[in-house]
């Protein structure tokens, strides 16, 4: 297996320069991820991008909703968004390129949402249940978003991705809101760290295998809730009847592993899926855009994305 070149190049750099946040309390974490971040000087322009307080089950609910060009001509898909950040960190602005690229290249209406972190603001199910009361949200709210009901997307990076999937299978469960999709990058699937790809990409690799066992110690502290399929969906026993896939892998990831498996999985369970497999890249690459793997990536996704919303389904 072969890292990115434009990756191999910095890896050293990244690696050494992630910030120990098993050490720290989530606060801690938070502080000092959001000291590293520096807004783009010029950031991709859009039609329109509105910060909005929506509600959410525990309180007020902030999200910010991204509109295309293509969404003055005519209905476009909605995607509600979660960030990464291990469900402890990262915000609204952290991914904020990230949307934007979305929105202009799907296109689509994008809801990112900043649902309550771990640790201090509430551990698990708080931010599942956010994503989902913003899915919920954004289906009665159609008309003023994407104005087609037929094409609500679900999508998130890492623990976003893991509450994507999860919002998806409440709402199978919970007969509704109506799903046509699922964007999940380099998702948050399981608590087991002892996979092939944690053994061999647990350290030097960006994403440690400390701190990944640290973010399931901060959003599910309780060992026993972690084969819930509300939190791990790769425990689900179940997972007929939900929305077509697109699942992006990353081939220097220690979560690669799970995200193999949820990909068979839903293959099994007769759901249409998508998966797209970069084996030079590491965990978080689709957020580095500085890097050329990242816009194939980006390009792929949403090409498949866009595909599944047109034909109702995945092909290999």
């Amino acid at each position: 297996m072969n890292l990115d070149p434009q990756i191999a190049g910095m890896i050293e750099a990244l690696d050494a320069g992630f910030p120990p946040v098993h050490t720290m309390t989530g606060e801690q974490a938070r502080a000092a991820i959001r000291a590293r971040f520096t807004p783009s000087p010029s950031p991709e322009p859009v039609a329109d991008v509105q910060d909005r307080t929506i509600a959410g089950p525990d309180g007020p609910l902030q999200v910010r909703i991204y509109r295309p060009d293509a969404a003055n001509s005519g209905p476009v898909p909605t995607l509600v968004y979660a960030h990464g950040g291990g469900w402890v960190f990262c915000d609204l602005d952290s991914h904020d390129g990230l949307c934007r690229d979305f929105a202009n290249r799907l296109p689509a209406v994008v809801v990112s949402v900043h649902y309550r972190r771990a640790s201090e603001e509430g551990r698990w199910p708080a931010a599942a249940e956010d994503l989902y009361a913003a899915a919920t949200w954004a289906a009665a709210h159609i008309a003023e978003l994407g104005d087609d009901a037929g094409a609500l997307l679900v999508g998130g990076d890492s623990a976003g991705g893991n509450l994507a999937a999860v919002t998806a299978l409440m709402a199978r469960d919970r007969s509704g809101p109506e799903l046509a999709g699922q964007l999940l990058l380099y998702p948050v699937l399981a608590a087991d760290f002892e996979t092939e790809s944690y053994r061999q990409f647990g350290q030097g690799y960006y994403n440690p295998r400390p701190a990944l066992q640290w973010y399931w110690d901060q959003y599910v502290p309780t060992p026993a809730d972690r084969t819930d399929p509300y939190a791990s969906p790769l425990q689900a026993k179940d997972l007929s009847g939900l929305p077509p896939v697109v699942v992006v892998v990353a081939g220097h990831d220690p979560l690669r592993d799970e995200g193999f498996a949820y990909a068979e999985a839903l293959q099994r369970s007769g759901v249409p899926v998508v998966q797209r497999y970069f084996e030079g890249g590491v965990h978080g690459f689709m957020t580095m855009p500085s890097l050329d793997i990242c816009e194939r990536a980006r390009a792929q996704a949403c090409a498949a994305l866009s595909e599944l919303v047109v034909s109702g389904a995945a092909s290999p």
